[in-house]
């Protein structure tokens, strides 16, 4: 099938005239591809996945609860889920990445994220949304030692090996299940917030669900795609927090609670993260990952040295990945 030809057949039909230009606006991390379609006065934007791969409902349901609730999302004008196309307000290509250029820049964007998460967390009902619960959580890891150790390592862990993994992962869920809950997007950092005439619009929301308070932040602050000093970090996780406490979200009444919620959740993500990066090298081609993984697990290495029952788990991945093991503090 001739998709491009397909799309424009589709938008002919639902907006009455072919588009002037239709020409392909990328991919993500997912099975979804964009294409954008420009018209003379306006442009939109088709999100096409193959209906087999990619579920649209829990996109339309999730865009629909946060529009309500005063989040800037893309509006949607058309679907047609048999085919795999929803037809998108184009919000343009400012994502809010290369934007944050030094710290006095970045820390005005980073406090207006955190107004539209604290909104979102403090507005939307989330008891309906999948639980991220124990299972949940160890799947995810499970990306990190299927794909990052077995496959982009190739360093399979043996019996004791796998012992030790089996027993941090269940210390890290223990913590995590700790934590409140709430609505957690799952996604929610810099290159999924869209910088829309001065204000952020948030994208990449359908795999919300009933999740641990400190996720969020934890994925904003810790970014796979740009690391920031501790210090700056840590004052706007507090910004956060006194921000989340007045709005009546349930977090931590003692912010180094908090903090160290945020420290082992940004643990569990970034076990994860480490194994999606390998994935979409190795299974989907996608190479420019690879840069990001560096970060990623110097967020998992900082981590494990500060908290004394994480020290096996620190010396376990960096032994698998040729570092040397430095010392560090530990709480």
């Amino acid at each position: 099938m001739n998709v491009s030809a397909d799309i424009s057949t589709w938008l002919e039909s639902t907006l009455g005239t072919a588009p002037t230009t239709l020409s392909a606006g990328g991919s993500d991390a997912s099975v979804r591809h964009y294409w954008r379609a420009s018209y003379p006065d306006r442009s939109y934007l088709v999100m096409q996945a193959d209906p087999a791969a990619f579920d649209a409902q829990p996109f339309l349901a999730r865009r629909a609860e946060l529009e309500a609730a005063g989040i800037r999302v893309p509006a949607t004008y058309a679907q047609d889920l048999a085919r795999g196309y929803v037809l998108l307000e184009d919000l343009g290509t400012q994502e809010l990445t290369p934007l944050l250029n030094d710290e006095k820049t970045a820390k005005a964007w980073y406090l207006q994220a955190i107004d539209v998460l604290v909104k979102m967390q403090a507005a939307l009902k989330f008891e309906h949304l999948p639980v991220f619960d124990a299972a949940f959580q160890r799947r995810e890891m499970e990306i990190g030692r299927e794909w990052y150790i077995n496959v982009h390592l190739a360093k399979p862990l043996d019996e004791k090996q796998l012992a030790l993994w089996e027993r941090s992962l269940a210390l890290i869920i223990t913590k995590n299940l700790m934590q409140p809950t709430l609505f957690m997007h799952r996604d929610y950092h810099s290159r999924n917030l869209m910088v829309v005439n001065d204000e952020l619009a948030v994208l990449d929301f359908q795999d919300a669900v009933n999740g641990p308070v400190s996720y969020d932040l934890v994925s904003l602050l810790r970014d796979a795609y740009i690391a920031w000093d501790e210090g700056f970090v840590l004052d706007l996780a507090i910004r956060y927090w006194e921000k989340a406490r007045a709005a009546g979200v349930p977090v931590h009444a003692d912010f180094s609670d908090f903090y160290a919620a945020f420290e082992w959740q940004g643990l569990q993500r970034h076990l994860k993260v480490l194994g999606l990066f390998a994935r979409l090298k190795h299974r989907d081609g996608k190479d420019r990952y690879l840069a990001d993984i560096p970060r990623v697990f110097a967020y998992i290495r900082s981590v494990c040295q500060r908290y004394s029952e994480l020290t096996p788990l620190g010396r376990l991945l960096v032994d698998l990945n040729g570092e040397k093991i430095e010392t560090g503090f530990t709480f």
